[in-house]
Parts: C-alpha cells; sequence; structure tokens
C-alpha cells in the first residue's frame, strides 16, 4: 500500500525539486508513495492572495493568516480524512526514528509549512501534532518537512532497493551505526579492516556490534544512557578491538 504526503506551503517548487530525485523520486514513480504539494496562497480570501499579516499588539515581522491555513488544511482532510495533520514548529516534540516509524503507519500525512514569525494561533485547533527537526531556527518549514518525508518514506516497503537497509541503520536500535568500507581494499595506506574481507559472518556481527556500542557511547552519550546492555554486550564492550 502507497504512503500519502501532503505538504502544505507557499513554495511548492522548494519541495518538489527534491522528491522528485534519487530513491524518492523513485518510489514516486514506482507508485509506493504519493507526494502532493499544495500552495496556501490558493486559499487566500483577497486578489492578492496574502497570506500573511501584521501581528496585533506589534512587533517585529509577519505572521502567516488563520483563515487560508485552516481552509488549506480542511481542503486536505477532504481529499484524506484519516491523515494526521503535523505542523512544522519549534514548539513541537522532537522528531526522533520512532515518531517516523509511527507515521509510516498512519493513513497519510499533511505536514503544515510555517513562515515568516510564525503561524496565528488558532490554526493550532486544525492540527493533530505539532513537530520540531531541532533547536535552531530556519526561514520556514519547508526543509523540516522534507526532513520528515524523507525519512518516513524510506520505511515504506519497497521504496529502499535493500529491505534490510533501514533495519541496520542509525537510531532505528537506539545505536548509531557500525563502520561501513567498500572498495578499494587500501587507501592512502588505510586498508579495509581485516575482519571485513574474512568471510566469517558471526565475526563480523561481533565487530560490527561492538564498533555500534563504541561508537554511540563515543559520540552520542545521551543514546547510550538509555541503552539496555545485555550481558553479551557488557562483556563486548569490555574488550580491545584487537581481541574481537
Amino acid at each position: 500500500m502507497a504512503f500519502h504526503c501532503e505538504i502544505l506551503t507557499l513554495f511548492p517548487g522548494m519541495l518538489e525539486g527534491y522528491a522528485s530525485q534519487s530513491i524518492l523520486g523513485k518510489a514516486r514513480d514506482r507508485g509506493h508513495v504519493t507526494l502532493v504539494t499544495t500552495d496556501i496562497r490558493q486559499f487566500a480570501l483577497d486578489k492578492h492572495n496574502t497570506t500573511d499579516d501584521s501581528p496585533y499588539g506589534g512587533g517585529a515581522g509577519m505572521v502567516m493568516k488563520v483563515e487560508p491555513l485552516v481552509m488549506a488544511i480542511e481542503a486536505a482532510k477532504q481529499r484524506r480524512p484519516g491523515a494526521k495533520v503535523v505542523l512544522m514548529s519549534p514548539r513541537g516534540a522532537p522528531f526522533v526514528q520512532s515518531t517516523a516509524h509511527r507515521y509510516a503507519q498512519a493513513d497519510g500525512l499533511v505536514l503544515v509549512c510555517g513562515r515568516y514569525e510564525g503561524v496565528d494561533e488558532r490554526v493550532l485547533a486544525s492540527v493533530d501534532e505539532q513537530l520540531s527537526v531541532g533547536d535552531f531556527v530556519l526561514t520556514g518549514g519547508e526543509l523540516a518537512a522534507l526532513c520528515v518525508y524523507d525519512a518516513v518514506a524510506r520505511l515504506v516497503p519497497g521504496v529502499l532497493g535493500n529491505a534490510d537497509s533501514s533495519t541496520t541503520e542509525s537510531f532505528e536500535h537506539g545505536t548509531l551505526e557500525f563502520p561501513q568500507y567498500t572498495r578499494p581494499p587500501e587507501f592512502r595506506g588505510v586498508p579495509v579492516p581485516a575482519v571485513l574481507q574474512g568471510g566469517d559472518h558471526a565475526r563480523i556481527a561481533r565487530w560490527r556490534r561492538w564498533h555500534s556500542l563504541r561508537l554511540t557511547q563515543q559520540h552520542r552519550p545521551d543514546l547510550f544512557a538509555k541503552l539496555t546492555l545485555s550481558a553479551d554486550d557488557r562483556q563486548l564492550i569490555a574488550l580491545d578491538e584487537t581481541k574481537l
């Protein structure tokens, strides 16, 4: 079954270029995912297609108007009644891999892209969730929406060439991914580890697990602190790499 996503934005062209390329483009062509980009301006109420206005109480910048946004959301919901409506917002919960899995199981996704100083507070009554991709400021929600679309789409069966690819990557099991190598076997004096060239799959799995744990401990101690390590994991991570 195809995954359906609609993104409400003032700049559809910003999204279409990315979504039409590489794996995501092929997934659309094959019918594994559908992506609709809807211009919020078509729901504006005046001849100038105005979608923003100065805020009550004064202040810098402009705020996206309530009427066009709510009407765009309602139109999207009519097209996909079961879709989850998500506003990209710094106020939202952090986007993590478990959220991507949850969205991949939803009956469609409507991503709402804010702009300027944000959206009229009354828009929030029309959304199911707010979501943030990080503690930094963007000029709009389009890049954030693409992050969500990309992360969710690649979980849909058939999108990735190898079904195992999405299960072995960083964050899928609470750890960072192990190091990867490809040809040539040596580059500027640095060889591919011998264990990866030896064909002993049990030893390779052990090597990869050790590196996954060590890299998580080193680079993401916050993730490592949340892990529930087995007795084998604790023994493994205590070893020196030469003992693998």
